[in-house]
Order: C-alpha cells, then structure tokens, then sequence
C-alpha cells in the first residue's frame, strides 16, 4: 500500500502544480483561469454539447487521441525498465505504419479476416525490425541508443517518404500519401462494435478497435513485465546491469529483446492511423506521438497503467485545447503544449516534491 501510495502521488502532484501554474499564466495574459479550465474539461470528458444534448463526441475524441499515445507510452516504458531511453520511437511506427499500409494496398483479393491480421503483424514486425537495429548495436558495439535512435528517425522517415513518393503516390496528388488500401483491410469502429448493444455512436468518431488492442497491450506488457522470465531479466538488467550479469543474465539479449519489443509497440500506432482512420499512409500523419510517449511514460512511472492514465490525460488535453483556442478570447492551444511540459518538468523534480511531502507523509520519505 505504501509503495502504491509513493507511486501514485507524485505525478498527481505534477498534475496539480501543472494546472496551477497553467493557471496563473492564463491569468496574467488577462483570461478566466476558471473559464479556460471548465472549457478544458468539459470539451474533453464532458456528456452534454453546448445545447444540452448528450454526445459521444468528448469521450470518443479524447480516447481516440489516447490511442496512439498508449502504444508510444508502452514503448518507451519497456525500453526504461531495461535501462534504455528509446528516443527512435517515432522512426519505429512510422515504418510501422508504412507496412501496414503496404499489405493493404499489395494484398487486395485477400479476404479481411487475412488481410487485416496481415496487415496488424506487419506493423508489429517493421516497427520491432527498426527497434532491434539500435538494440543491436548497442549489444555488440556499446553504441549509445539515444544516438541510435535519432539518427534511425531521420532515416525511417525519409526512407518511408521516397517509398511513399516514388511508388505508392497517386500520380498528381499534391498531398504525401499513398493510394488507398483495400476496403476490406479496414478494422471496426466503435459505431459498428456499439450498434448490436443499441448504441448510437457516431461514424464521425473515428475511435476504432485499435484502443481495444491498446488495452490489451497494457495488459500483455505488464505480464511480460512482472510475470515472465524474460520480463524480470528485463528488469534486473535495467535496475543493475553488473548484478544482473553476476547472476547469469545475458545482459546483451536482454538490451536486443527490449527494444523489439518497444519497436513492437511503437509499430502497432500504424494499426489506429492506417487501418482505422485514415485507410492509407499520410506522411507527416504523427504530430509528435515518439516524443510524447516519453512524457506519458514518465508521467505514467513506466507502468502500463500509469501509462494508460497519463496518455489519457494527453489525450484529454489535447481534445481541449482545441475548443479552449475556439472560445476564449486570448488563450490559444498552446496551452496545451505548456501543460504538458510544465508536468513532465515536476516529474523531473520529484526529489523536490519528495523531501517537502515527506514532513506530513513520512512514508513518502522511502522508495
């Protein structure tokens, strides 16, 4: 209990400390903290349009914008507990999300119930491909993977682009993306899994079955984690590396498997991009989930539900933000952006927190 207790109140803390710096800085540019924050919330969480008519709009945006933040966050966490800062992230799903494509729009006779599972493993093995690449030259090498990592971006990105340009382009089409994929490569949204329960959920949303797998891969990562063989050596590895080889753990396989498994996920973002919302690869579709997914791991303290809390909480802040820019007269969506940076700043500080709650909370003194 007081494990779960130190665990838990320090990024509710950051959140708190967040909001109310954010808060003060709303003030001082001459706008109603109160009013943005009601705006915030109630666009992101709340049941009932401006009219008073219930929607699903609020809820169903805000978990779609979660989605791919929970396999990002899911990505980075696992390569934290091995002791690795996987920054290539963003290069693994967009690879990723460029294969899934790939087999929708190579394997169109294929019947759905083959090509979607097709096209699911092939986002899943491009982006563990990409990953295994840094684990693999940190393992024999000793190669840093932060350096790794950004490099394999730039390279991901501009390897997917020249594909995407050169050979998967509708000839004219002034936007970066390829042709569509087949129709039956298209995966459920939730209007179609709610309707046998009666449930009006609006096609427009495009919140789809991809943030059921997202689930699941909470789920799996965390008896990887805490309930297997491999997931223990992970963590031994990660927590002391010369301890961890003392006792017979391949050190340099246990680098190798987390990153495959942190490009694994980072690559199941192109299953909610391409076969549930766009139904093609858009270039540039990502507007930074890599990235962010350090901040949702480390909000989430590398733990899958941590991490499905803390993406859910971008997520919310992004759905927000857009109706914060939309009716207040001089808060734009920026705000949101701040938020998210002064909260990963506490987290950052969390000594600070610690030594301060530690004198009303003695527990919080230990880790």
């Amino acid at each position: 209990m007081k494990t779960l207790l130190r665990e838990l109140i320090f990024p509710l803390v950051a959140v708190l400390a967040a909001f109310i710096i954010g808060g003060v800085i709303v003030l001082a540019i001459g706008d109603s903290p109160f009013e943005v924050y009601r705006i915030l919330i109630s666009s992101a969480f709340g049941l009932f349009d401006a009219l008073g008519n219930f929607t699903y709009d609020n809820w169903g945006y805000t978990l779609f914008y979660a989605t791919p933040l929970i396999f990002t966050g899911l990505a980075v966490a696992v390569a934290f507990k091995c002791g690795l800062l996987n920054i290539g992230v963003e290069g693994q799903l967009y690879v990723g999300a460029f294969a899934a494509a790939w087999i929708g729009i190579s394997f169109t006779k294929l019947p759905g119930m083959v090509l979607v599972p097709m096209a699911i493993f092939a986002a899943i093995v491009a982006g563990a491909a990409w990953g295994a690449i840094p684990g693999l030259l940190k393992a024999r090498f000793g190669s840093h993977e932060v350096i790794n990592t950004i490099m394999l971006n730039f390279i991901a990105i501009g390897l997917v682009s020249y594909l995407t340009q050169n050979h998967y382009k509708v000839r004219g089409d002034p936007i970066m993306q390829t042709v569509p994929i087949a129709e039956q490569a298209h995966i459920a949204r939730f209007r179609t899994l709610l309707a046998p329960f009666g449930l009006d959920f609006p096609q427009r949303i495009p919140l789809n079955i991809s943030f059921l797998l997202a689930l699941l891969a909470c789920f799996l990562v965390w008896v990887f984690l805490w309930r297997t063989k491999w997931g223990y050596e992970i963590r031994a590895v990660g927590s002391n590396p010369s301890a961890a080889e003392y006792g017979g753990i391949s050190v340099q396989r246990q680098i190798v498997l987390a990153m495959v498994v942190s490009g694994a996920l980072a690559g199941m973002v192109g299953i909610n991009e391409v076969l549930g919302y766009r139904y093609r690869y858009y270039h540039d579709f990502s507007p930074g989930y890599g990235f962010a997914g350090i901040a949702v791991a480390l909000l989430g303290r590398n733990h899958p539900v941590g991490v499905l809390l803390a993406a859910i909480l971008f997520g919310a802040l992004n759905r927000g933000g857009l109706f914060v820019d939309i009716f207040t007269a001089k808060v734009s969506k920026d705000l949101v952006q701040v938020l998210q940076a002064i909260i990963i700043l506490f987290v950052a500080m969390e000594v600070l927190f610690r030594s301060a709650l530690a004198r009303f909370i003695p527990a919080l003194s230990k880790r």
